[in-house]
């Protein structure tokens, strides 16, 4: 099978740039038509050691909202993982309707590496595969559209990767004497990799192998794939572009009384924290991208960096509606290696989440050593929007400034570095950008009765986010008031502020 693949396939600079960005916005669009049709998507990547897949999976979550995504990377089993059946982790992690998971390695690693280093053998391989079928039609029968990528590298592509790698402080810690070992078991490998593909590969889940020799092929090829049976799946099942376009909000569906109280606001005159920012700061775009791609490729070091150190990071969004959250960390993550963050939105508590203390289901989403978790909104919601709505008591909400101060004191005390941010605008901003977006088909889906609803208690929240700042800002967990009437000058401040917090904990 791996055999008649050209791994001498090329492409040049300027075809892989036009092709590029055509694929990035058919990706994007693709996202928002998934999410809206509520399709869960599994995409996975198996080949070589250095065989690129760590740099496709960047590749592809790059035009990606970061808060539709998760990105995870197979290790050895813990001891908990052990004690269950080998399919149980997997299981535990699979995607939402309209969610997406991306994972470095998968369920195929016992059928490989296990295989190969002699902790399982033929019978038990095979055995595996078995599993693996059944689950994954499992999978496919419940509407999970489940995509399977094997980049194929030669032995002598290979050694020249490893060899590259070694003399790279940011790449050297990847490779230890097992993948040593593995590389030079190469024909062992490959001979459990020919048997494992032609066993799993099925009508519903077949491998698309590619040739991962070119950097730029390798990409566009794995690009137009995704979107091809993305695309095909939304179409055999009534649910093309159009067909989940048609069903997103628009402008006319959204409850007029609500609107039009939201059109006019009048700003409390009360003296609030926010009064200190000056929304006037802005950016010109040249000067933007200069200092963007310099701090986007600090923050790309500082993430490798902390990952050797195994040094954990949170950072908090919180901000007004339309303030730029979502754009906001979509520049944040843009060069960061995906398999070491994760975005997390938070949503309305599920029934399961409310029969516990608030903050449980936070304590679960906080990243392991040396990775970096992003809130996309937080455990602010019970001082905001669960104040603000009554969805608290004023017992528990009042209690909750201090209960907040003493869960981040636990984080930074474990050597957790905390950074939290709120998106300042006002409220003429504010009215433009949901006007905005009622005119723009792409992002019409964004704007909600709730969101005009929300516009309509302005003061209420403004009393609510002072209070917030000024009782929880403290000297191991501040907060940073982001001017973000231009997203440039915020997107560009987060960044900085980000960067010098994390070259302070590391003293670098």
């Amino acid at each position: 099978m791996l055999e008649v693949l050209d791994l001498d396939l090329k492409m040049g600079k300027e075809e892989y740039q036009g092709a590029v960005q055509r694929l990035r916005v058919k990706l994007r669009d693709l996202q928002h038509a998934v999410r809206a049709a509520g399709i869960p998507v599994v995409v996975l990547f198996e080949g070589w050691n250095a065989a690129g897949k760590g740099d496709a999976i960047t590749a592809l979550v790059r035009p990606l909202d970061p808060r539709g995504f998760k990105v995870f990377t197979t290790q050895a089993p813990t001891l908990e993982e052990q004690f269950h059946p080998f399919l149980w982790r997997f299981s535990t992690r699979l995607p939402g309707k309209g969610e997406w998971v991306f994972w470095d390695r998968s369920w195929y690693r016992q059928m490989l590496e296990e295989r190969v280093d002699g902790r399982l053998d033929r019978s038990g391989a095979l055995a595996a595969g078995g599993e693996i079928r059944e689950f994954e039609r499992q999978l496919s029968d419940d509407g999970v559209v489940l995509i399977k990528f094997w980049l194929h590298v030669s032995r002598k592509e290979q050694e020249r990767r490893l060899a590259s790698m070694q003399s790279d402080r940011f790449e050297r810690w990847r490779w230890t004497q097992p993948d040593w070992k593995k590389e030079r078991g190469y024909r062992k490998y490959l001979e459990a990799a020919e048997e494992m593909l032609a066993l799993t590969s099925t009508v519903n889940a077949p491998w698309k192998l590619v040739e991962a020799h070119n950097r730029r092929f390798r990409r566009v090829k794995i690009f137009e794939h995704l979107i091809g049976a993305l695309a095909g799946h939304l179409s055999r099942h009534g649910k093309g572009l159009e067909a989940t376009g048609s069903s997103m909000p628009t402008a006319e569906s959204i409850d007029e009384g609500v609107r039009s109280r939201g059109l006019h606001i009048e700003v409390d005159s009360i003296s609030s924290v926010l009064d200190r920012s000056d929304l006037s700061k802005h950016l010109d775009r040249e000067d933007y991208e200069k200092q963007l791609s310099r701090l986007q490729l600090r923050l790309r070091d500082l993430e490798f960096e902390c990952y050797g150190r195994r040094v954990a990071s949170v950072v908090v969004y919180e901000g007004w509606d339309a303030a730029g959250k979502g754009g906001n960390i979509k520049r944040l993550t843009q060069e960061l290696d995906p398999r070491g963050y994760e975005v997390v939105p938070i949503t309305a508590p599920t029934l399961e989440e409310k029969t516990h203390h608030y903050l449980w289901r936070f304590w679960r989403q906080l990243p392991k050593a040396g990775h970096m978790t992003i809130f996309d909104r937080s455990w602010y919601g019970r001082v905001l929007v669960e104040r603000v709505e009554g969805f608290a008591c004023e017992e528990e909400w009042r209690r909750a400034y201090q209960e907040i101060n003493e869960f981040e004191r636990h984080l930074t005390v474990a050597g957790v570095v905390c950074v939290k941010f709120w998106l300042h605008l006002s409220p003429e901003e504010q009215l433009r950008r949901f006007q905005s977006r009622e005119c723009t088909p792409h992002k019409r889906f964004k704007l909600t009765s709730e969101d005009w609803r929300n516009r309509t208690r302005w003061n209420d929240y403004r009393r609510a986010v002072t209070e917030m700042i000024e009782r929880t800002s403290t000297p191991y967990a501040p907060w940073t008031v982001v001017e973000a009437e231009d997203k440039l000058w915020a997107r560009v401040k987060t960044l900085s502020t980000l960067v010098a917090t994390l070259e302070k904990r590391l003293g670098v």
